[in-house]
């Protein structure tokens, strides 16, 4: 057994005839009778105490912690005594994701978990506690896709603390705890005329910018990352390499979403209707960091600038030109009328086109197209009337008379 158990209401000495006897302490009868002790990995030592008539409790103690250091699966005590702010403070510290992501998570841990949670030590959870949070969350009002990420971050912040060996378990995997379920929405795709008449409101310098995320699926950071040197007029392609991000409300340039860069074909039009906004709003050279605010210097000849000349601000845009233009169409203009309505409007027109999930998903940059089927799938045209075209052309005769199913029943 690792360490020893010490009782400390008794303790043994030497007899007047030299045999060991055990003889009552100042502490008789006073707190707890015995302490378990080891030493831990670390070289500290470790320790527990236990009532009266507890020995074989404490045994057993020592037992389980031995059994832990021989699998590696051993928590130090006091590990678990750091408060869950704390931890995810120092976590945030060591994360490498994309700067803009690291924002956003510090975002929502800071304003929307660190409130409820912070204060409690990491090894004191259960899941009554995180259930209580999402409740809170629920009641803030908060939508359910929100509150689906705040609950990820969360749960990842556990689950690094489970692989830091500061607590045993994550106690967001519980069973009770339910991560909030998104609402049972379907993308409702905007219609061609829809398109149009936001275009139309939009400023004239705007205006080809729904041509580029509609036309060609760009996210709208990718549309105001567009340089004329990833444009491949001839060839008719588009080569998405950047896009125009917001870091502490400064913008940078940055890889698209995921890192991913792609190749999206060029349709005529829309090479035409840029080729034209050139023509009257020549493109220029902006420099901007590269993906954090002190980032190296990168320069692009941006399609798309403010009148000022410099690159677009999103939340600028989006209140100025935007949502403005949506309203003047009698559109509300929530988040589900934000500028990505075009990408999906893009999906939509390949879909009923015919073209395939994987080249869709290619095409707008998603990392599985198993995710594009998911989002996209209800808008797939049904099979029912290619189905029915496929068999009349076996089965239907050229020259035949018309005697198919009513007929027959005509006669009946």
């Amino acid at each position: 057994m690792a360490g020893h158990i010490q009782d400390r209401w008794y303790k043994t000495t030497t007899g007047p005839d030299g045999k060991s006897v055990k003889v009552k302490t100042d502490r008789f009868g006073v707190g707890m009778r015995y302490r378990a002790r080891y030493v831990g990995p670390d070289g500290t030592e470790k320790s527990k105490s236990f009532a009266d008539k507890q020995k074989r409790k404490a045994e057993t103690w020592l037992s389980n912690v031995e059994a832990d250091m021989s699998r590696g699966d051993y928590i130090a005590p006091e590990a678990g005594r750091v408060t869950f702010e704390q931890y995810a403070t120092e976590w945030m510290r060591t994360q490498m994701t994309d700067p803009a992501t690291r924002e956003s998570v510090e975002m929502r841990l800071r304003l929307h978990a660190i409130p409820h949670i912070g204060k409690r030590p990491m090894g004191s959870f259960n899941p009554t506690h995180l259930r209580l949070w999402i409740r809170a969350l629920e009641d803030a009002g908060l939508s359910a896709a929100y509150r689906r990420g705040i609950f990820a971050h969360v749960s990842t912040v556990f689950t690094a603390a489970v692989e830091d060996r500061i607590i045993r378990t994550n106690p967001c995997s519980a069973r009770s705890v339910k991560a909030p379920r998104l609402d049972p929405r379907k993308i409702k795709p905007w219609t061609a005329e829809r398109v149009k008449a936001v275009r139309a409101e939009l400023p004239e310098r705007y205006r080809v910018l729904v041509d580029a995320a509609a036309g060609c699926g760009l996210r709208q950071g990718e549309a105001f990352g567009l340089a004329v040197e990833d444009v491949d007029f001839l060839g008719g392609v588009v080569h998405v390499v950047r896009q125009v991000k917001l870091l502490r409300n400064r913008p940078v340039f940055a890889p698209p979403k995921g890192g991913k860069e792609r190749d999206v074909p060029l349709p005529e039009s829309i090479g035409f209707a840029l080729a034209a906004h050139l023509t009257t709003f020549p493109a220029a050279e902006v420099t901007l960091p590269w993906k954090t605010v002190d980032g190296p210097p990168v320069t692009a000849t941006l399609i798309f600038r403010s009148p000022e000349g410099l690159s677009l601000n999103r939340n600028r845009f989006n209140d100025r030109q935007w949502r403005p233009a949506v309203r003047a169409v009698g559109i509300d203009s929530g988040r589900d009328n934000g500028m990505h309505a075009l990408r999906h409007f893009y999906a939509s027109v390949l879909l009923d086109a015919g073209e395939s999930i994987k080249a869709l998903s290619e095409y707008l940059g998603h990392h599985d197209p198993g995710f594009t089927l998911r989002t996209y799938t209800h808008m797939m045209p049904s099979s029912e009337t290619r189905t029915r075209a496929a068999v009349d052309a076996v089965f239907r005769d050229e020259g035949a008379s018309d005697d198919g199913p009513d007929t027959a029943l005509s006669g009946v």
